[in-house]
């Protein structure tokens, strides 16, 4: 494996780490927002990684078995989690049985996400740049 694919592993991890912190921060921006009916109210969101296959004409391709050659996104989902639903006839945006209807997000669960997805964008610029001073060493020893 060349340091021109650590580049790219590391970059793709960051990227899809990227996302997971945009999701999560959507969510818990959301998190308390309160709507009128099942329909309008804010669903919890998750993004959903896959491998980004090498092809089978990689170097390092062995037995017909593709190795992965770093993450990418395949899209982002809504939770399927029920809705907190709370009667509360007083609210304004109460519906005409007198429930208001909360996003299906876990502020717990979204604050250990996040910690989790910067450690590991944390992690792999550290792999980058350990990469990085990698290529430089090789170039200075020819000096």
């Amino acid at each position: 494996m060349s340091l021109n694919n650590v580049f790219g592993i590391a970059g793709s991890a960051m990227n899809a780490q990227t996302v997971r912190l945009n999701t999560t921060a959507s969510n818990l921006a959301n998190a308390e927002s309160i709507s009128s009916s099942v329909d309008e109210t804010y669903r919890a969101r998750k993004p959903v990684f896959s491998l980004k296959a090498a092809d089978l004409e990689a170097p390092f391709a062995q037995n017909d078995v593709v190795q992965a050659q770093g993450v990418e996104v395949l899209g982002i989902v809504e939770s399927e989690a029920p809705l907190r639903q709370e009667y509360n006839p007083n609210h304004p945006m109460a519906d005409e049985e007198g429930y208001v209807y909360y996003p299906n997000v876990n502020v717990v669960e979204e604050m250990a996400d996040m910690i989790s997805a910067s450690r590991s964008f944390q992690i792999n610029a550290e792999i980058m740049n350990t990469a990085k001073q990698m290529v430089q060493r090789t170039l200075s020893l020819g000096q």
